[in-house]
């Protein structure tokens, strides 16, 4: 719809300009007259397709539309020779200036496309998750991602097929995407309803169906695109007698963009006043989705029994041959969203079985991160208990470090070098060695008995360095030695 809708508008707006520009100019005296300041012109809105690729198609119908060649072929093309594939051949006689432009823009594309799957492969990989390369490579079915420099007759092609095809499966996806919004509207007001008890759970439900009658309670509503739906629009959004009805008038002043066909948005328009009669955004019973829900089923009716060439576009043609049909003059009654409801009770059993399972495997997932959860703080604990530990010896060991006492000082004599401890030690052992010889006489060895029997006799002496006789004594020390053998 929006590629033929921008074809069909920007050959209607080139017109105009031709028109502007071949009119007899008045002749002025430019020295009187002031020049006003030029504005630079600002391209018609153009209305977003919903494609992830939206902002490239429409640049590429802008630059196509500049082509004069291109321009005429689309004119004589009708909309499925279109889908086909023919008006794509023609890209090979526009002009060197619009293939260069085409070029640029299909490598700035395919950059954007790269870097986007890029990142989202980034992303799914550092969650250890399996990227389904199939799946990102269909994103780059709108143009032949092997040739990523150059616009050909096969880029057109492909983009207008697939934007094509992705335009025709919209009101399908809006199906299900509705579908889903009113089986969870549901869901949760049946799971509201089990957290109440017996007396609110029936006022809850009273209330329910109070708001649905009052939601059912509306005038009729006429069917779309009816003769009787079309003359309240002339005669409450026109202030036009609707004895008076003209179909071409009607179509004429209801076409805003005057590009000679009714696109979706100006068919959808047509129904504000039907849609008042059913919904008001102050009232409680009233759900503004489920409105744009209706909007949309009543523009998706009339298109299907009016747009002939399936071009998503009305045509003058189109409306004229439909307002002479019987549908148009005696039409069936209109049945709204209430008395269709958009999901079976299979569909919605089958929807809280999915939920009631994604629900479960939440709960799981949850399990498994307390789990480790609990497992790394008790990790964590055995760490700081160990580093508890750790700090507690390294305390240990400063203060013992902070404890230790220096050795005193050497005595030094003549001689030997003797510890002031040790002198004190040697005398003790002296004393203990006259004493046993007093007690045991029989067995004292003769004076002059070798040295080396004396130290055989005792060796711990010898091995703490200490004095073996008198005779090793300093001088002084001798005589108290000698002494204490004297002692009684």
């Amino acid at each position: 719809m929006y590629w033929s809708r921008a074809f069909h508008t920007g050959w209607v707006l080139l017109l105009f300009q031709l028109m502007c520009l071949e009119a007899v100019p008045i002749s002025m005296d430019k020295t009187k007259v002031k020049e006003p300041e030029k504005k630079p012109e600002e391209p018609p809105a153009s209305v977003d397709t919903g494609l992830h690729y939206d902002r490239y198609l429409r640049e590429v119908i802008d630059f196509l539309e500049k082509d004069q060649h291109f321009r005429e072929k689309l004119h004589n093309t009708d909309m499925e020779d279109i889908k086909q594939g023919k008006l794509a051949k023609e890209l090979d006689f526009v002009s060197h200036h619009v293939r260069t432009k085409l070029d640029e823009l299909k490598r700035q594309e395919v950059n954007r496309l790269r870097t986007l799957i890029k990142a989202k492969q980034d992303l799914e990989g550092g969650n250890d998750i399996a990227v389904d390369h199939q799946a990102l490579l269909k994103q780059f079915e709108y143009l032949n991602h092997m040739n990523p420099h150059t616009f050909e007759v096969d880029d057109l092609d492909r983009l207008i097929k697939s934007a094509t095809k992705d335009l025709e499966n919209y009101d399908k996806e809006r199906h299900e995407e509705f579908k889903r919004y009113e089986m969870m509207k549901e869901h949760d007001r049946r799971e509201h309803l089990k957290t109440l008890d017996d007396e609110d759970r029936k006022k809850e439900e009273e209330h329910y169906e109070e708001m649905k009658k009052k939601h059912a309670d509306h005038p009729k509503v006429n069917h779309p695109g009816s003769q009787n739906q079309l003359k309240e629009v002339w005669e409450e959004a026109d202030g036009l007698d609707p004895e008076d009805f003209d179909p071409k008038t009607f179509f004429n002043l209801h076409d805003t963009n005057g590009d000679g066909f009714f696109d979706e948005q100006e068919l959808e328009a047509l129904f504000t006043k039907e849609l008042e009669k059913i919904y008001d955004p102050t009232n409680e019973e009233d759900d503004m989705v489920e409105m744009e829900e209706e909007r949309l089923r009543m523009r998706e009716h009339v298109m299907n029994e009016v747009d002939s060439n399936k071009d998503r576009l009305v045509s003058l043609d189109e409306f004229l041959v439909a307002t002479k049909k019987k549908e148009f003059l005696e039409p069936d009654s209109w049945e709204t969203l209430e008395q269709n409801q958009a999901y079976t009770d299979e569909e919605m059993r089958e929807f809280e079985e999915h939920l009631a399972q994604q629900e479960q495997d939440l709960n799981q997932k949850a399990v498994d991160l307390q789990k480790q959860r609990d497992e790394l703080e008790r990790q964590q604990e055995q760490l700081n208990a160990q580093k508890i530990e750790l700090q507690q010896a390294v305390e240990h060991m400063e203060r013992l470090k902070s404890q230790k006492v220096d050795p005193p000082p050497e005595v030094h004599v003549e001689g030997n070098p003797v510890p002031e401890i040790h002198a004190v030690d040697s005398q003790l052992h002296v004393e203990q060695e006259a004493q046993q010889q007093e007690h045991q006489p029989a067995h004292h060895a003769p004076q002059d008995a070798p040295q080396e029997d004396h130290v055989q006799q005792n060796p711990d002496l010898a091995q703490q360095g200490l004095p073996q006789t008198h005779q090793d004594l300093p001088p002084g020390h001798q005589e108290a030695a000698q002494g204490q053998h004297n002692l009684p």
